[in-house]
């Protein structure tokens, strides 16, 4: 007979708790399905490897070409496998493609970052790629990216061509620079824009022939502030024939981007009115005149119609800010529950990391965002408005520094842009006064707390009631 509370008894009564606690164990699923017909693809430039949960098909990996054919067998294998979710990484424009025709076909398609689905150390390929994709997605631990409607991602690509087309004409006005400057032309010291009404007269009446500095100086608009004979003076060159030549064909690649650039403009024109929702006007523009760049007709009125509100109210973004920003998000952002989630999106928050209860200082993150950029420049310029933003704008660089006031500035663009779109919000500003008074009073209720922790009271002295 064993004895009461000996070893026996004990290592019954562990093991007792142990079935016990395995039961519980069982009973709480630590990780549940959130997408049981999963697929994950791993997208390559020349194949794409595909994976479906194991009981469907066997073997549950496939590969398929890249081809047009090879993307609707590879639609035709996932419909067989009674797949309805699919996600993949979003490598380089590969994914374009097989994403269209996927989303086509009525699949649920998740677009998701590179970086967020790194393989586990150990073995890397392509089959263990897709799989590993597969078995995130299916128990709910990746988020797909945002990507707007297909008339939003039209318009996005219309734009981003006319940015590259700037781009390029830009390098040939400093190649007809460089051309001049080679030939002594110091036409840049006079005039402010080689380009501009004054300079292309000047540059078009050299490469058509006319080299007497006083009849190119005639051709000086009244707006110039520099005197005819200082411009005179500016266009005595040595006219040597290799560098006119180099002017001609810059001269030339120039007109060519222009030209591209109106087709732009008409393309992005017709985009627009398809875009249109709303019915009216937005008024008078808040700003006069034409920025430069801008495309060559009325954009306000085309972006009123597209999302019912006038953002070139907000200051600091105007006709040009306003079109990249809806060109990348469109007018629906509810996909962006509240203004942080959209905030994040736009590069505009802080990296916070924390660990033990403890903020560490986190990098911003290396993530290039065009709407958050177009907001960042929109910042830029409201370093000397006096406006409520630009009051903000200057006192942010003074206790920090410019940089963090840029970002700071922009956050708070992307907020008003996000309240208008989403609630209709008109814009007022406050003003330069409002804004400085706003913090002043701020100060004073911070400070006032503070001196009565300390057993202490504020008041205001004759020359401050003054």
């Amino acid at each position: 007979m064993e004895r009461k509370g000996g070893k026996g008894a004990l290592a019954e009564a562990a093991g007792r708790r142990q079935r016990k606690g395995r039961g519980k164990r069982a009973g709480k699923a630590g990780f549940e399905l959130a997408h049981p017909d999963c697929a994950g693809i791993d997208v390559g430039s020349g194949s794409h490897f595909v994976a479906v949960p194991a009981d469907r098909e066997n073997p549950s990996v496939r590969e398929f070409g890249s081809f047009s054919d090879d993307l609707h067998r590879l639609a035709d294998w996932l419909s067989a496998c009674g797949v309805r979710t699919v996600v993949m990484e979003s490598t380089g424009v590969y994914w374009i493609a097989l994403y269209e025709l996927l989303e086509g076909r009525g699949f649920a398609v998740y677009l998701v970052n590179a970086r967020h689905v790194k393989n586990v150390s150990g073995r890397k390929s392509d089959v263990l790629d897709c799989q590993w994709i597969r078995d995130l997605m299916s128990f709910g631990l990746l988020r797909g990216a945002f990507r707007p409607s297909q008339e939003v991602c039209a318009l996005r690509a219309v734009m981003r061509q006319r940015d590259m087309l700037l781009a390029g004409q830009a390098r040939h006005v400093q190649h007809m620079q460089k051309a001049l400057a080679q030939m002594n032309i110091q036409l840049a010291n006079v005039i402010s824009d080689v380009v501009g009404e004054t300079g292309q007269r000047i540059v078009r009446a050299i490469v058509a022939g006319e080299r007497d500095r006083s009849r190119l100086a005639a051709l000086r608009g009244p707006r110039i502030h520099a005197s005819q004979e200082e411009v005179g003076r500016a266009l005595e060159g040595t006219w040597r024939a290799e560098h006119l030549f180099a002017l001609k064909q810059a001269l030339a690649l120039f007109d060519t981007y222009a030209q591209m650039l109106m087709e732009c403009d008409g393309e992005l024109e017709r985009m627009l009115e398809r875009l249109a929702r709303y019915d009216g006007d937005p008024g008078k523009p808040k700003r006069r005149g034409r920025q430069k760049n801008a495309p060559r007709f009325d954009v306000r009125v085309h972006l009123f119609r597209a999302c019912g509100v006038d953002l070139t109210r907000i200051d600091g973004i105007d006709t040009t800010t306003a079109l990249k920003v809806l060109s990348e998000t469109g007018p629906d952002l509810s996909r962006f529950p509240t203004p942080k989630h959209f905030t994040s999106w736009l590069n505009l928050c802080p990296n916070t990391r924390i660990t033990g209860g403890k903020r560490l200082k986190g990098r911003e993150r290396n993530r290039c965002n065009r709407a958050g950029q177009a907001l960042r420049q929109a910042a830029v310029g409201l370093s000397t408005s006096k406006s409520a933003l630009g009051a903000y704008f200057r006192r942010m660089a003074g206790r920090l520094s410019k940089a963090v006031a840029v970002k700071a500035v922009a956050h708070k663009l992307a907020r008003l842009v996000y309240a208008a779109l989403t609630k209709g919000m008109v814009y007022v500003d406050r003003g330069m006064a409002a804004e400085e008074e706003r913090y002043r009073a701020r100060a004073f209720k911070h400070l006032a707390k503070r001196a009565a922790a300390l057993g202490y009271s504020l008041s205001p002295t004759l020359q401050a009631a003054k």
